[in-house]
C-alpha cells in the first residue's frame, strides 16, 4: 500500500471514530412533567408537551449538548417513578422542599412561587373565612399547596377533613369550583393565574410560603446535577430567559 492510501485511510478511520465517539456521547435524558401545570407544563394544542419549564429544559439540552424527551407523569407518583429510574429528572414546578430533600437531591432554584387562593367571581368569602376553615377547598393531591392546608388548617382542627378535597390535577379542582363543588381552589400562585384566565374566577389572597422551584435529581446522579446547574446558570444569564418569562407572562 503506497504511503499516500496509508495516510488516506487513517484520516478515514479517523473521522469515522470521531462521528462514532461524537454520536456515543449524545445522551438522552428522560423529564418527567406535571402535564396540566400552566404556565409551567402543559400539553399543547398540538398535542405536545410545552410550557416555561418544558421550552427551558429543551434549550438547556440544546446548549449543553443533550437530548430530553418529554414525559407527562402523574404529581403524585413523579418522584416515585424518578426513583425507579422510569424518568431522570423532575422539570416541573416542583418545590425544593425538605421532605423531599430527603429522597431526592435539587438543583439551584430557578424560581419562587406563595400559593393563591381562587374563588367563582360572584362569591363574597375573604381570606378570613379561608383561614377559619369555613370553606371547601380543591387543590391538587400530593402538592405542597395540600401540605399546607393539611398541615396548618386540617390537623389544628380548623378545617374539617372532609371539606379539603384533592384532585389529580389544578384543572380539575378549579373546574369544580366553576361548577360549585367546593368553595375555593388553592395553589401555586401562577399556576391559579394561569388556569383561571378567562374564567368566571378571581383571587382573594395568597398564603406567603416563598417556595422554591428547583429540579428534581437523583442523589446519585451528581454529573447530571452540575449538567442542569451549569445549563440554569447559562440559561438565567441569557435572552432566552426574559423571552420566556414574556411569553408565559411569568409577571405576578
Amino acid at each position: 500500500m503506497s504511503i499516500r492510501k496509508l495516510a488516506c485511510l487513517v484520516l478515514c478511520l479517523s473521522f469515522l471514530l470521531g462521528a462514532s465517539t461524537g454520536f456515543a456521547a449524545t445522551k438522552k435524558y428522560i423529564v418527567g412533567i406535571d402535564g396540566d401545570y400552566p404556565p409551567y407544563s402543559f400539553i399543547g394544542a398540538d398535542g405536545k408537551p410545552t410550557g416555561f419549564d418544558v421550552e427551558s429544559v429543551q434549550w438547556i439540552a440544546k446548549e449543553m449538548g443533550f437530548e430530553v424527551e418529554i414525559v407527562p407523569t402523574a404529581w403524585d407518583g413523579i418522584i416515585p417513578a424518578l426513583l425507579a429510574n422510569k424518568i431522570d429528572m423532575v422539570y416541573s414546578g416542583m418545590t425544593a422542599n425538605e421532605e423531599r430533600k430527603k429522597v431526592v437531591d435539587f438543583s439551584t432554584v430557578y424560581w419562587e412561587i406563595d400559593q393563591a387562593i381562587a374563588v367563582k367571581n360572584e362569591s363574597t368569602a375573604t381570606m378570613e373565612d379561608f383561614n377559619a376553615g369555613k370553606l371547601a377547598i380543591g387543590t391538587q393531591r400530593g402538592c405542597t399547596a395540600a401540605e399546607w392546608l393539611e398541615d396548618n388548617l386540617v390537623k389544628k382542627g380548623i378545617l374539617p377533613a372532609d371539606k379539603l378535597r384533592l384532585y389529580d390535577n389544578f384543572p380539575a379542582a378549579a373546574m369544580d369550583l366553576e361548577i360549585g363543588r367546593v368553595d375555593a381552589a388553592m395553589m401555586d400562585d401562577m399556576v391559579v393565574i394561569g388556569t383561571i384566565k378567562g374564567k368566571p374566577l378571581k383571587i382573594i389572597g395568597t398564603v406567603k410560603t416563598g417556595e422554591e422551584y428547583a429540579v428534581a435529581i437523583r442523589k446519585t446522579d451528581t454529573d447530571l446535577k452540575d449538567l442542569i446547574n451549569e445549563g440554569l446558570k447559562r440559561l438565567m444569564a441569557s435572552p432566552k430567559w426574559e423571552e420566556l418569562k414574556a411569553k408565559y407572562e411569568m409577571q405576578k
